[in-house]
């Protein structure tokens, strides 16, 4: 599993003291601000220590330590930021992105493999994965009536087929 994983990306200034706008990439900003440190590498070997974080729409206000000028906040607009795993809780039964992509996705009452996670998105009612097998891809919605368990330590989701999620066209 990966340690440092992607919460948002630094995509625009925020006057001129330092602070920048962050696309949130991370379930909210309560998620956000339980870090006070994140790092601008998923290795964590390049740290900014948090100073404040605050809502504004869909986006984060961020300011850290030593960004105090726009010209300082201007070098690292388009950085993609990680947070350590350990540094923030998540509710129990949720997982991680990243712990999801790469899984594989097995029938719960036959054992029938379908494929791998490959990816995971969102367009507003639920997460969908999309599952490749073959080089052909099936986008699952990630709902509690179809996804019955998910394992990310030994990279399993068991699902409950619905009639014609999997049939061929």
């Amino acid at each position: 599993m990966k340690q440092f994983l992607e919460v948002g990306k630094l995509n625009n200034t925020h006057g001129i003291k330092g602070e920048l706008k962050m696309l949130l990439w991370c379930d909210d900003i309560d998620y956000l601000k339980q870090f006070k440190t994140l790092y601008l590498d998923d290795k964590g070997e390049k740290t900014l220590e948090v100073l404040s974080v605050r809502p504004q729409k869909n986006m984060a206000i961020i300011k850290f330590k030593g960004v105090d000028t726009i010209n300082d906040a201007e070098a690292l607009k388009g950085k993609v930021i990680y947070g350590d795993r350990n540094d923030a809780k998540i509710d129990e039964g949720a997982n991680y992105i990243a712990d999801i992509i790469g899984c594989y996705v097995v029938d719960i009452d036959t054992e029938e493999e379908y494929g791998k996670v490959v990816d995971v998105v969102n367009y507003g009612s639920c997460d969908i994965y999309d599952i490749e097998s073959w080089g052909k891809h099936k986008l699952i919605p990630a709902t509690a009536d179809i996804v019955k368990e998910i394992n990310t330590e030994y990279k399993v989701i068991r699902i409950k087929a619905m009639k014609g999620l999997f049939d061929e066209d």
